[in-house]
């Protein structure tokens, strides 16, 4: 665009300097002309009024040469010596002040003489031709640079109306390009007052996670030392009964090496040895597997919360019906079936404990199941919120008793009818599992109707690890 009036520019300077040429040399050719009349008239007059237009021309002639002279030296179109044209006029003046001069001197004769001769129409003549070319020329030339002139400031016109809409464009996508920054910092404005409104609810939700944590602790101390003592006061008990035993073993080999038994002292050892002995040893074997069970447990908890977690991106409904496969001769030998419906697509979080999750429960459904009913067992996975999802696994099993509903998920504490094998740590295990990945279970169930355990985990499980330290 800036070329485009550069090169305007430059043809209206042309244009100018065409006109200015053009002027100077009408200006000039008119005042020889002015000047030859003035001759004329006064030769055939002999009045001195004739001698006025004449005196005025001969005056200008030499301010008009000089501007026609320096209109020749701004044009580049003309190939022409100045010097030869003011050379002519001035031949062509002494032409006229000498006729005038004998006419004057009363010697018209001599002055009709000259004229005659024609000297001074071929002078004449060759400045009109050449001051007319010149005219001509430049009128040409200023047709030309006016046309393109006129070309020039279409096209001009064209690139600034172009101009004006690229500009407008760019002003648009600037405004929209402004608009989405403002809309972003108020959303980041708005997220950020969300953050900080929440800050106190999250802060009495950590601290109501601690205390929960603490009575967990609690609960989990005293269960393991209650459920510990009683194998540790058993073994301790039938620990007497082997002294009881010892000592009448004992007693019954020492009347032996005397040499005579009596009969309450041999009746005494022999149940000692058939019954007392036999009898305590298997109790204190039964005390001692269950406590190697109870430790085991104990563990096997344990490990659950020193466990490096792996986030990866975990495939949930794929991972459901892997664990549904595992128990679905069972489910068919009850006649029933397994629904599995997954909405929660985006999930990274630990394979390993999710899969023991799903077994867990999946495993209960069936050892509780009802067996006037079919069995039926869904599963329904979604987010729940923006940064959590949601599973749901329900049953129409035996169903929990509303006073059990926390106590099932506790460390060697099971619910209903004791009428499964079992020791009471699935659940406990579960709820272990979980909350080491972040989330937390609940259970929603009725007596007879079924159970719904109702489990939320984080959606990014990388995200928690990092803001944990684990």
């Amino acid at each position: 665009m800036a070329y485009l009036v550069y090169q305007t520019q430059a043809y209206v300077d042309a244009v100018a300097r065409a006109r200015q040429l053009r002027s100077a040399s009408a200006d000039l050719l008119l005042a020889v002309q002015d000047a030859e009349t003035g001759q004329r008239g006064y030769l055939l007059t002999q009045n001195d009024l004739f001698l006025k237009p004449y005196i005025a021309s001969i005056g200008e002639l030499a301010k008009r040469e000089a501007a026609f002279e320096q209109a020749l030296a701004r044009i580049d179109y003309v190939q022409l010596d100045a010097g030869v044209v003011k050379d002519t006029i001035a031949k062509k003046t002494t032409e006229l002040q000498r006729t005038i001069a004998l006419t004057q001197a009363r010697r018209a004769g001599e002055a009709l003489a000259i004229i005659g001769d024609q000297s001074g129409l071929r002078l004449m003549s060759n400045i009109r031709t050449t001051l007319t070319n010149i005219i001509e020329i430049s009128d040409r030339q200023i047709a030309q640079r006016s046309a393109a002139n006129v070309e020039l400031a279409t096209l001009l016109r064209f690139v600034a109306i172009v101009g004006a809409i690229a500009i407008i464009a760019i002003m648009a996508m600037v405004l929209m390009v402004i608009r989405r920054y403002v809309r972003e910092i108020a959303v980041a404005r708005a997220e950020l007052e969300s953050l900080n409104a929440g800050l106190e609810d999250r802060v009495k939700e950590r601290t109501e996670d601690l205390i929960q944590a603490n009575q967990e602790i609690q609960r989990f101390a005293y269960i393991v030392t209650h459920d510990l003592r009683a194998p540790l006061v058993n073994i301790m008990g039938f620990t007497s009964e082997l002294d009881n035993a010892l000592n009448s073993i004992s007693t019954y080999f020492k009347e032996e090496e005397g040499g005579a038994v009596r009969d309450d002292i041999r009746q005494s050892a022999a149940l000692a040895v058939t019954e007392d002995l036999p009898e305590a040893i298997q109790f204190i074997r039964t005390s001692t597997r269950k406590m190697d069970k109870l430790i085991n447990a104990i563990l096997k908890i344990s490990r659950d919360g020193r466990r490096q977690l792996k986030p990866e991106h975990v495939d949930l409904e794929a991972l459901i019906k892997a664990s549904a496969d595992v128990i679905q001769h069972q489910v068919l030998d009850a006649s029933g079936e397994v629904t599995i419906k997954v909405k929660a697509r985006n999930l990274i979080s630990d394979r390993f404990s999710l899969e023991q999750v799903m077994s867990n429960l999946f495993d209960n459904a069936v050892k509780y199941r009802d067996a006037r009913r079919p069995l039926k067992l869904s599963v329904h996975a979604y987010p729940a919120s923006r940064f959590t999802i949601a599973i749901e696994v329900s049953d129409n099993g035996r169903g929990i008793a509303q006073e059990d509903h926390e106590r099932v998920f506790e460390l060697f504490r099971r619910s209903g009818a004791q009428d499964s094998p079992g020791e009471g740590i699935g659940l406990a295990h579960v709820r272990s599992l979980i909350r080491n990945m972040g989330g937390d279970i609940h259970v929603k169930s009725e007596l007879g109707k079924g159970t719904t355990f109702m489990i939320r985990l984080p959606s990014d499980l990388s995200q928690y690890v990092r803001s944990h330290g684990q």
